[in-house]
């Protein structure tokens, strides 16, 4: 290529992720780009050809480089996008036998879908090459001689040579990258935003205390030894392309190898990394081989608990801290989260006391949990999620704690609220620790809303923690209901001393449908407890409830003293927790001689037979039925000495409507399970309508007593309305 060619200016595009714009284009003036506008997610600019090339060897930031070869106004139709493609002279950037691919960006009215947008312009570059009498290109979609970029928006086209090939943001360093990883570029704006370039050059330290597969330490070593972020890439994508100069890029190679063996060898910085996972140590540490930087990063394995200041670091060096700590996408992966932002910031004021703090996350509310106020934050997009680094200066040591014992190292300051939940809970638990070491309860509810700002349900099994949070109504404000769960998840694992690992947290809506049955998780995370006699399998993570209602313990219980000798039937079974104590019965009586139980969920009834074996319970004595209770009601003709049912409250059913409601229903039901009941039987029936009221006409035909106020045990005595259960009898017959 002649040096007139190579000094032409030209246009292109940068492109990158969204919010990083500005930083591209300064990025590009440095590399001596002349910027001319920036665009969502994109920069235009004018270079030569050794600026292009530069662009693609030591942009930190872009995603691609794009040569513009056109941009037309009022492209909406297909025939339209074919005439503009076939307008480009070909020749001049194909060659001869080589492949082609097509990456279309964008729609119009008549060009729907990218597929479509795609062909079409891969058929226009076909037609205008067959029309000169040229060969036709070939397609290949994943490695092509030469990819082209096609945007259409509002009907302006752009067209280019994406010289890039492979995204730059792929540096070739990483293998395994872990779980959500961030990408290279994307890490590279973070250490930009946080002041690093400029740090460095002071010889600061850089720590990350969570640092996974090493992606933002590899790209501050990457800066600090002045190496092209893409100078071990072996192929970029204007190697295919037919005005190539490869002089030019050898040249501008060796040069940027040249600055890398100088400035590994001049860097001063030092770079530690933390992590206790050792598969993400070993990860990070052939991440920075790959890289060409090993020896400038130390990876060392450490909880945030065990966090401390490297070993011959001076005291008074101040260093950068970044991380990108987890952000939990998903309601139960919190408990851990508030928990692990709570010990980040024990961790950096015990070890990195007025040092610069960098935290990247995608949930804010978490970042407030670091207990260090953020005086600068940038929002960012990590993927599809919006994302905020906050940026704060770690307090010297004597600053911050004012003398108060809870800022003292290892215990993190609480909110008043906070705090006045915390004492709630300690106060509930001295108020049944009486009740619970005579009964031997392990599965108890701990706190029910007590406090309305705190609403919440803390049920404790055997010694796991679950959380239901009740949905906060339209009136409250939902940053304030956020920052009280988080309150709430810090204070638990502290005042019950578990694990955080062992919190599980679920938001407890109105259902509807079959909601009640879908799954939360499938963890098939499942565990024994003991209730009286009873072993029964619970799960606090995969549904919406845990299998075991805890506020029915004293019905079960009742149950099982009343079902000696009895043939027993439990309608609307669940996982037959209710069955297992009657057929257990008693320790001074024998239980039921044979149990139906009756649900329409298989994962119900499947959990129910597990409850069964668990207890050695006979099958062929003990069976479980599928069926609609309304159903097997009207059907069945057996006949039972006592009878649980226990509907919800709302359900489908085939029968009534297509919806079962406990208020509009309970007299067809109780009437129906009467007709199964002996003579000198009883039907318990329960239910868990707060408002319910009893139909007239069943007192009018049954002895029906209202044993609600009995069925509750201490740790549900203040929720009277929680559940409503009765004794249903047939009256003598005179």
């Amino acid at each position: 290529m002649s040096e007139l060619m190579q000094r032409e200016t030209r246009a292109f595009l940068a492109t990158c992720p969204k919010g990083l714009e500005e930083l591209l284009a300064d990025e590009l003036r440095t590399l001596g780009a002349e910027v001319d506008r920036t665009t969502v997610a994109g920069v235009h600019f004018h270079a030569d050809l050794a600026g292009a090339y530069r662009a693609c060897l030591w942009s930190r930031l872009a995603n691609r480089i794009v040569l513009c070869l056109l941009r037309e106004e009022g492209v909406e139709a297909p025939e339209e996008l074919h005439r503009a493609v076939g307008g480009v002279d070909w020749p001049r950037h194909l060659r001869p036998d080589a492949t082609l691919a097509v990456d279309f960006h964008g729609r119009s009215e008549q060009i729907r879908h990218t597929r479509f947008g795609a062909q079409t312009v891969k058929d226009g570059v076909v037609d205008a090459l067959q029309a000169r009498g040229l060969p036709r290109p070939g397609v290949d979609l994943q490695n092509p001689d030469l990819r082209l970029y096609a945007h259409l928006h509002r009907g302006r086209f752009t067209l280019g040579l994406d010289l890039s090939g492979e995204s730059l943001h792929r540096r070739g360093y990483r293998r395994d990258v872990g779980h959500a990883p961030l990408k290279e570029n994307l890490a590279a704006a973070l250490l930009i935003r946080a002041g690093w370039p400029q740090r460095l050059r002071d010889g600061a330290p850089l720590v990350d205390p969570l640092c996974g597969a090493g992606t933002l330490l590899i790209e501050a070593a990457l800066m600090a030894a002045d190496m092209a972020p893409n100078l071990n890439r072996i192929r970029f994508g204007f190697h295919g392309w037919a005005q190539h100069d490869e002089a030019l890029w050898a040249e501008l190679k060796r040069e940027a190898e040249a600055r890398a063996s100088i400035g590994r060898k001049r860097c001063r910085n030092r770079l530690y990394g933390f992590d206790q996972s050792p598969p993400a140590l070993a990860a990070a540490k052939s991440n920075a081989m790959r890289a060409g930087i090993p020896a400038l990063v130390d990876f060392q394995g450490a909880s945030l608990g065990q966090l401390q200041r490297p070993e011959g670091l001076e005291v008074d060096a101040r260093g950068l801290i970044v991380t990108n700590p987890p952000y939990g996408e998903r309601l139960g992966e919190l408990p851990e989260l508030v928990t692990l932002y709570r010990d980040l910031g024990e961790g950096v004021r015990r070890a990195f006391p007025g040092w610069r703090l960098a935290v990247f996350t995608a949930n804010p509310d978490l970042g407030h949990r670091i207990g260090v106020r953020a005086d600068k934050q940038y929002s960012l997009k990590n993927g599809p999620l919006e994302a905020r680094l906050l940026l704060m200066d770690v307090p010297l040591e004597q600053e911050g704690q004012g003398g108060t014992e809870a800022a003292a190292v290892g215990s993190a300051p609480r909110s008043e609220g906070a705090q006045m939940f915390a004492n709630r809970l300690e106060k509930n638990r001295k108020r049944l620790k009486k009740w619970l070491k005579q009964s031997g309860e392990t599965c108890y509810r701990l706190y029910d809303a007590d406090m309305p700002e705190y609403a919440l349900a803390v049920d404790v099994y055997d010694g796991r923690i679950h959380v239901q949070e009740y949905a906060p109504p339209r009136s409250v404000n939902p940053a304030q209901a956020q920052k009280r769960l988080f309150d709430a998840l810090q204070v638990i694992p502290e005042v019950l001393e578990v694990d955080p690992g062992q919190v599980v947290i679920k938001r407890r809506e109105k259902q509807s449908g079959k909601a009640q049955y879908r799954k939360q998780a499938a963890t098939g995370e499942r565990f024994q407890v003991r209730e009286g006699r009873a072993r029964l399998w619970v799960n606090l993570r995969d549904y919406l409830d845990t299998g075991l209602f805890l506020d029915h313990r004293p019905v079960r219980r009742m149950l099982g003293q009343m079902a000696e000798g009895k043939r027993f039937l439990n309608l609307f079974c669940y996982t037959a927790a209710a069955t297992v104590q009657a057929a257990l019965g008693t320790e001074s009586a024998a239980g039921a001689t044979d149990s139906v139980s009756v649900d329409l969920s298989n994962t119900y009834l499947e959990w129910a037979r597990d409850n069964f074996a668990l207890n050695g319970l006979d099958p062929a004595r003990h069976r479980v039925v599928r069926d609609d209770c309304l159903r097997w009601l009207e059907t069945a003709g057996a006949e039972f000495d006592l009878i649980f049912l226990d509907p919800p409250t709302f359900s489908n059913s085939k029968k009534m409507e297509g919806t079962l409601d406990v208020q509009r229903d309970h007299e067809r039901l109780v009437s129906l399970a009467m007709a199964r009941l002996a003579p000198e039987g009883t039907l318990v029936f329960s239910n868990n309508q707060r408002r319910f009221q009893l139909a007239p006409g069943l007192a009018d035909r049954f002895d029906v007593s209202d044993i609600s106020s009995r069925t509750f045990d201490p740790d549900f005595a203040r929720r009277p309305d929680i559940h409503h259960v009765f004794l249903i009898r047939h009256r003598e017959r005179t």
